[in-house]
């Protein structure tokens, strides 16, 4: 077998030839050069051959944020192995259920979730090694095998798995996404054409490397065509964040809009952010008084929304720099195409919603060991999204909601989106989740649960009638809970599926 055209041990190689030696990554006070990052990642590679890790073994990534990442990422492609990231914030159990479905044969790990996986691993059959940033009892240290000599690239095909992506599981048991190596090698160019501005050349990454939107960011990347600067941190902290921009003069950065509303909450103008121009936002929707907010706070930054799943590979749609319309994710990214359908999969027209679905090289293989769901999501050639949004009559997409979250009231559909961006106009309200109540009258009604700005204080009564006053008269919450904080998934998304649990505490 030969090395395939899209073989992203082969783009990583290619990179590195391409851009050079030079400062590539910041982490935590110290420099990483792109020679560093470079010769542990092939040494890294023939050490995990001389383990015993083989082409098309599975090996979980269960690790925080910091070099090493990359790192083991591109060691296990040069290898021939499939990554198979999983959240530092999962459960041992969520572990668990990865480790057994997936059989993995290893598991790469961090002094901080060590003991996680410690009590996840006993009992897989498949697995046989834990490895490890640090030495530990148990435990296979990196930094040994990175004493090998380097080697060659383990031949691949373009079809073969590069990932086996675990969704987030919040209506179900989590299913593996298989992503190939085309389909990342795509997702990357297609990133990249799209993002690429000659100079800017510093960004900031807060996000789960685990996460596909942070793989996406990784494939991005390689494929860069001048010599760029990583800033990681290790989990989101906003102040942190901006001392990292201030610092680095920071040119662009890729968030989530949650880290975007954590951000408004922190006294912006006390830091020289002028260098932050370019900011990206995926992952979940972002409400329209978030990005004129931020804008006007840090004058000179343009935020643009993208859309992806990870059966896309996290990417579909994305807003060009200067050519965006506020509130919507772009047209498709070029190789992308998209239609919205109806239930019956006919196709609808220019403007009306309906369900989003789409084809490209960045879809999926399928779902691992599933040919049912697979079959079911790839109806006629076409990956169902489950997402509900229009086409303009220039091609930019917009998202209404998921499909799974719409809330029919008396025969009305409503989007919990349309009520949360209206809810966090109001100047107490910094975070807001809408889901729907079982309700004998009107099959579902509106609930609307918020997080108040530190030191705010309002009734749920006027957040209700101001909500009225914006809305119509079928979609305003009838019912509004003040909480302490709303719960948000592992990479920042609002939990709906903790909310629905909060349902029952407000009877």
């Amino acid at each position: 077998m030969s090395i395939g055209s899209y073989n992203l041990a082969r783009l990583n190689e290619e990179a590195f030839e391409r851009t050079g030696d030079h400062p590539a990554l910041f982490f935590e006070g110290s420099w990483h050069s792109s020679r560093e990052l470079y010769d542990r990642t092939v040494r890294l590679a023939t050490g995990l051959r001389e383990l015993g890790v083989r082409p098309g073994d599975r090996v979980v990534v269960m690790m925080t944020t910091c070099p090493e990442v990359p790192i083991v990422y591109g060691a296990l492609w040069r290898a021939g192995a499939v990554i198979t990231p999983a959240l530092f914030l999962l459960s041992a159990e969520d572990v668990r259920l990865i480790l057994k479905d997936s059989e993995a044969t290893a598991i790469v790990t961090t002094p901080e979730v060590l003991g996680t996986v410690q009590a996840a691993a006993p009992g897989i059959p498949s697995l046989r090694w834990v490895l490890s940033t640090a030495d530990g009892d148990g435990v296979i240290s990196l930094s040994s095998l990175e004493e090998a000599e380097p080697g060659a690239i383990a031949p691949r095909s373009d079809s073969d798995l590069a990932a086996l992506m675990y969704t987030g599981g919040t209506t179900g048991r989590a299913k593996g996404v298989m992503i190939s190596h085309e389909n990342l090698w795509h997702a990357g160019q297609a990133g990249h054409e799209l993002s690429y501005i000659p100079g800017i050349v510093r960004t900031i990454v807060p996000l789960p490397l685990a996460h596909s939107y942070g793989l996406l960011v990784t494939a991005v990347g390689m494929h860069a065509v001048e010599p760029g600067v990583a800033i990681l941190q290790r989990w989101f902290d906003p102040g942190n964040f901006l001392a990292l921009v201030q610092e680095h003069e920071v040119q662009a950065a890729a968030v989530v809009p949650s880290m975007l509303q954590m951000l408004l909450g922190q006294p912006l103008e006390d830091y020289d952010l002028s260098s932050l121009t370019k900011i990206t936002s995926g992952a979940s929707p972002l409400p329209l008084d978030v990005i004129r907010e931020f804008e006007r706070r840090v004058p000179g930054a343009e935020i643009r929304e993208g859309y992806g799943l990870t059966e896309t590979t996290a990417l579909v749609s994305t807003t060009p720099f200067g050519a965006r319309k506020l509130g919507s994710v772009g047209p498709p990214v070029p190789g992308c195409e998209i239609r919205i359908v109806d239930d019956d999969d006919k196709e609808l027209p220019i403007g009306e919603a309906g369900e989003i679905v789409c084809r490209s090289r960045m879809v999926m293989q399928g779902y691992w060991r599933s040919e049912e769901a697979t079959g079911e999501a790839m109806k006629g050639g076409w990956f169902h999204t489950g997402d509900i949004g229009r086409l303009d009559e220039d091609g930019y997409l917009w998202i209404m909601d998921r499909k799974k979250d719409l809330i029919i009231r008396g025969g009305f559909n409503v989007y919990p989106r349309d009520i949360e961006d209206v809810l966090v106009e109001h100047p107490a309200v910094a975070l807001a989740g809408v889901v729907g109540r079982p309700d004998p009258v009107k099959g579902e009604e509106v609930v609307a649960f918020v997080q108040l700005v530190p030191g705010q204080e309002v009734e749920p009564a006027e957040l209700i009638e101001f909500a009225r006053s914006k809305l119509g008269r079928y979609k305003y919450p009838r019912e509004v809970s003040i909480i302490d904080a709303i719960p948000l998934t592992p990479v920042f998304k609002i939990d709906r599926k903790r909310l629905r649990t909060e349902l029952d505490r407000t009877v």
